[in-house]
């Protein structure tokens, strides 16, 4: 059998072993699953969680292992081949995370702990093995790090709950992954699963630690940002919050949720002001907290203020009707902070003075993957678009200056026009020039 058909063996086999569990939870809500962890270490659910976590690709662990490496020198069958042996005899047992940080558009910096491969390769091995398990509880508000699940969709939700809503509760979780309680966690996690075996692996995933250089930190809070199955436990735990809103409190507005990033959109702002205290009992219960300095309560109801939310600012514009009346749209535009991020990943992209070496049709064709990932995520409508434009002037006048350099030339910002004549084509358009305000049509086809 080659390659490419036991790909194609390994991700029916997986399938059939994801439906298979979600179809029973999704049977029996209280149902408690206890034969897993033999599921875990199955060649072909391992062959298919190395194939993701290859694909993802990343940095290495403390052990200094890399993927390319285990590909390479070591070979795949002889690494999987001992994780199983240990997984099956119950040798097993993670290394801390390596510590390392990356850069915030706020200047500060996210703390990230980054499990070895062999440890991802378990973890995400696991993932799939109880994720149908919580998928099938897990309500239809939450949106980030799920299956079918995506960004796109939590915007359009807040697209149709705007004609209704006039205020939102816009929440941030002070350091939320360094602040889980473990054992609240645990104890989510064991109203599904009984499997000690699994239950062990999550508490040991937990309680790794962190080397950060050459110091040891003890991990008793908090799970690492990084890890693979992170993001699933972080969605288990706010599900508790989920679940509470759904029963008790659909009343008082819409809950909107990507991963520990969420908004409530209220009608009124009575309903919004006693929104925050459920949420602020909720989080207690939880032993987490509001961040004063990021939530806000807005109003929404014309184009005055608006809120950001997974990159995007979104706030009611005027579009015009028929006899010169106007009326107030929700639609979304890149954030300040966004802005500011995207020009910073084309400058960093630009700057090195290796690339002068390089031909401008070579500089450009880097370019547009960057730039065809904005204009995915970002233009969602001609208003939005418009942002975009300014995007557009930036990646010309880095051109000019990568030109001009290349070249020896003085004036930084001289052939501007020769430079724009011949990227014409070539480079990506993120938006359509347009200064005139959309008409209704336009924007609802955009929507």
């Amino acid at each position: 059998m080659n390659a490419s058909k036991l790909a194609n063996y390994t991700n029916v086999k997986a399938r059939q072993l994801w439906t298979t569990l979600y179809l029973c939870a999704k049977e029996n809500p209280k149902r408690r699953f206890h034969a897993l962890y033999d599921k875990v270490y199955r060649p072909d659910i391992l062959a298919e969680a190395w194939r993701r976590v290859r694909a993802n690709k990343g940095s290495g662990g403390i052990d200094g292992q890399t993927i390319e490496r285990i590909v390479q020198e070591y070979g795949e069958s002889k690494f999987l081949n001992e994780i199983y042996l240990d997984l099956k005899g119950k040798q097993y047992h993670p290394s801390p995370v390596r510590r390392t940080y990356i850069p915030k558009a706020d200047g500060k910096q996210r703390p990230l702990g980054i499990p070895t491969i062999r440890d991802r390769v378990v973890q995400m091995a696991t993932k799939m093995v109880i994720e149908p398990i919580f998928e099938a509880d897990f309500k239809d508000c939450s949106y980030g790090f799920r299956p079918k699940r995506n960004a796109h969709q939590a915007i359009t939700q807040i697209k149709k709950t705007s004609r209704t809503a006039s205020w939102v509760v816009d929440v941030d979780i002070k350091g939320y992954f360094d602040n889980i309680n473990q054992e609240k966690l645990m104890k989510l996690v064991e109203k599904r699963i009984s499997d000690r075996r699994i239950l062990k692996l999550i508490r040991n995933w937990l309680r790794a630690g962190v080397m950060e250089d050459v110091q040891f930190h003890e991990t008793e809070w908090g799970t690492p940002q990084g890890g693979v199955i992170s993001p699933l436990l972080a969605n288990i735990y706010l599900d508790y919050m989920d679940t509470i809103w759904e029963k008790q409190f659909t009343h008082l507005g819409k809950l909107i949720r990507y991963a520990d990033d969420f908004v409530i959109m209220c009608r009124s702002k009575q309903d919004a002001l006693e929104s925050i205290q459920v949420i602020k009992a909720v989080l207690n219960k939880l032993d987490l907290t509001l961040s004063k300095e990021k939530s806000r309560l807005v109003n929404i109801w014309d184009n005055t203020t608006g809120f950001d939310f997974l990159g995007l600012h979104h706030r009611k514009f005027p579009i015009l009707l028929k006899g010169g009346k106007k009326m107030y749209v929700m639609s979304h535009i890149p954030s300040k902070k966004a802005m500011k991020e995207m020009r910073r990943k084309i400058k960093e992209y630009t700057k090195p003075r290796n690339k002068l070496y390089w031909s401008l049709d070579e500089l450009i064709q880097g370019l547009n993957r960057k730039l065809q990932g904005f204009k995915n995520y970002y233009s969602l409508s001609p208003i939005g678009a418009k942002w975009l434009c300014r995007i557009d002037w930036y990646v010309l006048t880095r051109l000019v200056l990568f030109n001009n350099k290349k070249r020896n030339k003085q004036a930084r910002h001289a052939r501007m026009r020769e430079i724009a004549k011949a990227t014409r084509g070539i480079l990506v358009k993120l938006a359509v020039r347009d200064n005139r305000m959309p008409r209704k049509e336009e924007h609802r086809k955009a929507v």
